[in-house]
């Protein structure tokens, strides 16, 4: 018999993540690399190691096995305990064939048997596509202490942003009273973080009824929160002002890496109080030659730096040859950078490698992307925007 727990986190990590791209061809979005040493995936594990919580589920079905060899046991991120952990959870199998997950909410209802064993209070629900360090457990006491059936996170975005997300519109006292989905004339600029805390036994009741209903797109913000609102349940906003980063396009995930080089950069993963968990692999330090020439960079364990690098982010087991240039970029690990080739404003994906007299990208315009462990031949020019796959 499992030991009972308080609260219970499921993963939804399944997204294919095409807005990303070539990037995402062959791996699910949670285990695209970030920050040199990162995946996007450490964040919402880290969170939960952080706030307590020792069990999380993780819903994996686009090209999973990226993402199921990265987790692990979950020791990464001390999930490895007797009594909870990290679980990859695919689609359910029933006999010879197996269902897709089809909506966020029949994703977690094909995994209520998963949280039933052990009879949580709450469930916290999260997706795996996003940056940020979030106490968990402090919106949970939020929610406890409002009597709240679900407590949705929210964080002011930009007014002329708000058509990309769900809104939530609150009264004086922080409940929320309606919901609009990607409004183009909102009411406020409250955005839904993708991050809910529900009792149990309401989150039960309407996932069972939503799979029930032929009608139901299975989805959370277009399903199930939208039925709670109108059967009267209480539900509460839980207002979060951090950094909060949505990855899901090249554009952000460049941005999202470029912000770690401001001056204060803009999300700490060095706090030891808040500690953000990524897989050790045991790389010898960077090595800096003396030809080479660098310039506000964050440069990895195991890189081999011998040219010029200027604002961007090299990963672990990046090369630079000498006579190599690399402007406002973010290098993926393993990824190789020929003498006499230049990259500016790109994304160089794992294993990649840039021959020489090869052009990447532009000073001006959209992000570059070189696919994962393509080759580009000599004197290759791949413009603004250009997503090279070989």
């Amino acid at each position: 018999m499992l030991r009972k727990k308080r609260c219970v986190a499921m993963l939804l990590a399944g997204g294919q993540g095409s807005r990303l791209g070539i990037l995402t061809k062959s791996m699910a979005k949670p285990a695209v690399p970030y920050g040199g040493k990162y995946r996007i995936i450490d964040f919402p594990l880290s969170n939960c190691a952080n706030s307590g919580i020792d069990v999380v589920g993780v819903l994996t079905q686009y090209r999973p096995l990226e993402l199921n060899a990265y987790i692990a046991n979950g020791s990464t991120w001390d999930l490895d305990v007797n009594d909870g952990g990290v679980f990859v959870l695919p689609p359910y199998q029933t006999g010879a064939s197996g269902e897709w997950y089809s909506g966020t909410a029949n994703a977690i209802y094909q995994n209520l048997a998963f949280i039933t064993q052990y009879n949580p209070d709450y469930v916290l629900i999260l997706s795996g596509d996003h940056i940020y360090k979030m106490d968990y457990d402090a919106m949970l006491q939020h929610h406890i202490s409002h009597n709240a059936d679900v407590t949705i996170a929210v964080r002011q975005v930009p007014w002329e942003e708000c058509h990309r997300f769900g809104i939530m519109n609150t009264d004086s006292e922080g409940n929320i009273i309606e919901f609009e989905e990607k409004p183009k004339q909102p009411k406020s600029n409250n955005a839904s973080m993708g991050v809910y805390i529900f009792s149990w036994d309401k989150l039960r009741k309407y996932l069972i009824d939503d799979e029930n209903d032929p009608n139901s797109a299975n989805d959370f913000g277009k399903n199930i929160i939208p039925t709670m609102l109108r059967d009267g349940q209480r539900m509460t906003a839980y207002s979060f002002n951090d950094y909060w980063k949505d990855v899901g396009t090249i554009e952000s995930l460049w941005e999202a890496n470029m912000d770690l080089l401001d001056p204060v950069p803009q999300i700490d993963l060095h706090d030891k109080q808040f500690r953000v968990y990524g897989r050790n692999l045991g790389l010898p330090a960077q090595y800096i030659a003396e030809s080479a020439k660098i310039d506000n960079c964050l440069i990895t364990d195991g890189c081999e730096v011998y040219g010029s690098v200027t604002h961007s982010i090299l990963s672990s087991g990046v090369r630079v040859d000498e006579g190599a240039v690399v402007i406002d970029s973010v290098i993926m690990p393993g990824a190789h950078i020929h003498s006499g080739a230049v990259v500016r404003r790109a994304i160089v994906a794992e294993n990649a490698e840039i021959c020489g007299g090869t052009v990447v990208g532009e000073e001006t315009g959209n992000i570059a992307v070189i696919g994962i462990g393509v080759t580009v031949p000599e004197g290759t020019t791949i413009k603004a925007g250009q997503q090279y796959e070989g």
